[in-house]
């Protein structure tokens, strides 16, 4: 979990697709932050002061999420141009 919150306390891009938002939820890290996912995990997300859309990607602020598989394309799409604008590494989550 400590991890996960340096990436966010440095400002990296961070990306989760599918269930991969639970880990940021015990990280206590999305709190004003709006993201998608697999879509059982709207109500969990927004417990946790997220704000939760039904779209292929969404991106806050270096935080890249995805709904499932079928958004790969478009979410390592989005990965990649945040890693070239903030630079230096990211840290991705999945299933």
């Amino acid at each position: 979990m400590g991890f996960i919150r340096a990436f966010f306390d440095q400002n990296k891009p961070v990306a989760a697709i599918c269930h991969a938002p639970w880990t940021l939820i015990e990280a206590g890290v999305l709190k004003g932050r709006t993201l998608t996912s697999y879509p059982t995990m709207k109500v969990d997300i927004e417990n946790a002061g997220g704000a939760w859309t039904n779209e292929e990607v969404v991106v806050d602020n270096g935080l890249v999420t995805s709904r499932d598989p079928n958004d790969l394309p478009a979410f390592c799409a989005k990965l990649v141009e945040e890693i070239a604008e903030r630079g230096g590494a990211a840290f991705a989550a999945g299933n």
